[in-house]
């Protein structure tokens, strides 16, 4: 007999450091190729907002509900163990994302096929997200008129008020982690002190990942990029790039970057007024 959802042995808590990172092995063997500091980082955002289901005491299951503040948040890390499913596991870890967040808008990156389901719980498609990879060229990172700096050299309530520009909400401790996280590199175009856009590349299980990659146009994300994979030359680089930027998708297809997958940006309301259009990489689909 499958055991049931509903008996005292499956129990949801809080994620600690050392759950999440068995749920990003998880993620990594879903084929979502996480990045080596996402745990710690990941964490920073909202320390509340990560749930595991274990069945005496083993855990099988998990989910990320990250709130950014009292008006949106993020559901992201949607796995049950493949042994665990069909048992009605999944819905119940759902629903404490879902009731953690409150009355928030709520966004998710799915994949396509699971669009049906996420439109039962109330979710509407707002766009699609691709990713892109390729194989990182050494290039001409020089802009005229622009500097591209290290992050960190850059004021910190300034990067984070650009953040907040292109993001839904502002996420100070995220952030400070992120551009911070080991085997990383943040960079950011500056002109005189206005920033112009910065971008992050980090190492993963399998090559690395841009994200974000936010900037006021194209010749300063082109730049960014280019200064972003110039140490990491002949390795494996990923973009996740929102289809309805045209010019995002254009600066994938000068770099011979040719689509792996999309995924449904999906928001519970209507979708946050973040400028797309200096959107020329996603952070991450678990977190936004």
């Amino acid at each position: 007999m499958s055991p049931s959802p509903d008996n005292a042995r499956f129990i949801i808590r809080r994620m600690n450091l050392a759950d999440l990172a068995t749920a990003l092995d998880w993620a990594a063997a879903e084929g979502w190729n996480p990045g080596l500091d996402d745990a710690r980082c990941f964490h920073a955002a909202d320390p509340d907002g990560f749930f595991i289901g274990t069945w005496d005491d083993e855990p099988i299951g998990c989910i990320s509900a990250v709130a950014y503040d009292d008006a949106f948040g993020f559901i992201g890390l949607y796995i049950v163990r493949p042994e665990w499913r069909s048992n009605g596991f999944g819905i119940r870890l759902w629903r404490a994302g879902i009731a953690y967040l409150g009355e928030r808008n709520v966004g998710l990156d799915g994949v396509i096929a699971q669009q049906p389901n996420y439109r039962k719980s109330g979710f509407v498609l707002a766009y699609r997200n691709v990713r892109y990879r390729t194989v990182a060229m050494r290039g001409d990172d020089r802009l005229s008129g622009v500097a591209i700096v290290d992050a960190s050299s850059v004021p910190f309530d300034r990067l984070c008020d650009y953040d907040a520009r292109c993001f839904m909400s502002a996420r100070p401790a995220f952030l400070r982690a992120w551009i911070a996280q080991r085997e990383a590199r943040a960079l950011a175009a500056v002109d005189g002190e206005i920033v112009r856009g910065y971008g992050v590349v980090r190492r993963c299980r399998n090559g690395y990942k841009i994200g974000p990659l936010f900037a006021d146009d194209l010749p300063t994300a082109r730049a960014l990029y280019r200064a972003l994979v110039s140490s990491i030359a002949g390795e494996t680089v990923f973009l996740d790039v929102p289809e309805s930027n045209a010019l995002a998708v254009a600066l994938a297809a000068e770099h011979d970057m040719t689509s792996d997958f999309e995924t449904a940006r999906m928001y519970t309301r209507a979708a946050p007024a973040a400028p797309l259009d200096r959107v020329f990489g996603v952070t991450t689909f678990e977190l936004g």
